[in-house]
C-alpha cells in the first residue's frame, strides 16, 4: 500500500495524436549551461519526445528520468531528441541532470504556461494559484505533429514505458 493517496484528476482537453503541438520558447538546460530555445528548433532536427513532469526533487521526476535514462532513449545513433519540461528553475534542472547522470536537456517553465497551452495543468491542492504539469509524454515529428500522446489521469501516474517504446520504434 502506498504511503500517499492516489487522486483521480479531472478530465482535460489536452493536445492529442494528430494535433500540431504548440510551439514555445523557454530556457533549455543541460549539465553546463542554459539558453532560450524553441521547441520548433528541436523538431527541425528530427523527432522529439517531449516529457512533462512535476518539479525536480519530487519522486515522480526521479522515477520518470531514471526509467528514460536506463532505457537510453535518444541515445547514440538515434535521431530522436528527448527533452523534459517542468516548473523547476534552471538551477534545479542543472542539479537534477547532474544527480541523475542524465544526457537530456530540460525546459524550465516556472509559470507553467506551456502546460496550459498543452491542456495538462495540475492545480496543486491547498495552494491557490500554484500548478504544475501533469506527467505527460508527446512524441512529435519534424512538423510538431503529435504521433503519440499520453497524459496522466490520476496522481501519481507514470507512462507505460513499453508502450512509449513501441511508439518510438514505429515512428
Amino acid at each position: 500500500m502506498p504511503d500517499f493517496d492516489v487522486v483521480e484528476l479531472p478530465e482535460t482537453d489536452h493536445v492529442a495524436e494528430g494535433d500540431t503541438a504548440p510551439d514555445f520558447t523557454r530556457p533549455l538546460v543541460n549539465e553546463e549551461y542554459w539558453e532560450d530555445a524553441s521547441l520548433s528548433e528541436l523538431t527541425d532536427e528530427g523527432p522529439v519526445l517531449l516529457v512533462f513532469y512535476p518539479m525536480d526533487g519530487a519522486f515522480p521526476a526521479t522515477y520518470i528520468w531514471n526509467e528514460i535514462r536506463d532505457r537510453a532513449w535518444g541515445g547514440d545513433g538515434s535521431d530522436l531528441t528527448v527533452v523534459g519540461l517542468s516548473i523547476s528553475d534552471p538551477y534545479a534542472h542543472k542539479q537534477l541532470v547532474e544527480e541523475r547522470g542524465m544526457d537530456y536537456r530540460l525546459f524550465s517553465d516556472p509559470q507553467n504556461g506551456v502546460a496550459e497551452e498543452y491542456g495538462i495543468v495540475n492545480d496543486l491542492d491547498g495552494m491557490a494559484g500554484v500548478s504544475e504539469p501533469r506527467p505527460a509524454v508527446f512524441l512529435l515529428d519534424g512538423d510538431r505533429t503529435v504521433e503519440y500522446a499520453w497524459v496522466a489521469a490520476e496522481w501519481p501516474e507514470f507512462p507505460d514505458y513499453d508502450e512509449v517504446e513501441r511508439a518510438l520504434e514505429s515512428a
